[in-house]
């Protein structure tokens, strides 16, 4: 149970950098924020371009002023149908920005079956499911991938923000591609993740009422609760397993996407700034 210092501390956390408020939506976080070397000759990843949350279905008026003043143009929402339908959480609606779904996860994650097997291997080996599950997305999200890299490729004065439910697996995943790209440090990848831990507090009491109204998730509560969790090493054991598989978010891009060297130079050029601005 959470003490008064304890939510203390997280509203404290969740209103600091790389956190953006937007009333109404969680886990909003600037994804380049990073100050670190990105490893190429006086750059760094570039700030204010590329954003992460999760469902916006909760925003407010002053919500949608706020998300304007960000000058966000596209959101990529990676959400099935079904789980939009289901959870009752419609997409962003906000004049002058374009909302594109491109699910990664089939609909059929969702039936019961397939849920109570995945919650039940959450209860008795969470890593081990957690990197099944982001593998699944690698495998799958090519189209998706390709979709969000094109819109760096071609939009550079065109910010835009990424999202799920929670804004921590599927976002998670493709975020940490761009921001291997950019040449972000693997411990600043791993930190951006477990950031999550804090971001979906506002939206825990939401998703506890999602799980109680729904059998499979009240018969198999320790998996649901793990399945929540965005711990560092869990991200640390999916990067290293992504190495081993695929080498370089490079060679990643070519073999699940269309893009080329060329495309790639030009995205990561679009993702990085001088170290002096």
């Amino acid at each position: 149970m959470q003490t008064t210092e304890d939510i203390g501390s997280v509203a404290a956390i969740i209103i600091s950098p790389p956190f953006i408020t937007v009333d109404g939506l969680v886990n909003l976080r600037d994804a380049l924020a990073s100050k670190t070397s990105a490893g190429f000759s006086g750059q760094i990843a570039r700030p204010s371009y590329i954003y992460r949350s999760g469902e916006p279905a909760k925003v407010t008026d002053q919500g949608r002023a706020q998300f304007m003043a960000l000058g966000i143009k596209k959101v990529f929402d990676l959400r099935s149908q079904t789980e939009i339908k289901s959870f009752q959480a419609p997409p962003l609606e906000i004049d002058g920005v374009e909302v594109v779904n491109c699910p990664i996860m089939k609909d059929e994650a969702f039936d019961p079956a397939s849920l109570a097997k995945r919650l039940s291997s959450f209860d008795t080996d969470e890593v081990k499911t957690f990197l099944a599950l982001y593998f699944s997305f690698l495998k799958a999200g090519g189209p998706s991938v390709e979709l969000i890299l094109r819109h760096i490729r071609d939009q550079k004065d065109h910010p835009c923000l990424i999202h799920c439910t929670a804004g921590k697996d599927r976002t998670g995943v493709f975020v940490a591609l761009i921001q291997l790209l950019a040449g972000m440090g693997e411990e600043d990848i791993i930190n951006d993740y477990a950031l999550t831990t804090y971001g979906l507090q506002p939206l825990l009491p939401t998703l506890l009422k999602r799980f109680e109204a729904n059998e499979v998730y009240k018969n198999n509560w320790s998996g649901a609760l793990n399945m929540a969790t965005a711990k560092a090493e869990t991200f640390r054991a999916f990067l290293s397993a992504f190495r081993e598989k695929y080498g370089t978010a490079e060679q990643y891009i070519k073999a699940k996407t269309s893009l080329n060297d060329d495309d790639i130079e030009i995205i990561r050029a679009n993702l990085l700034v001088s170290a002096s601005e």
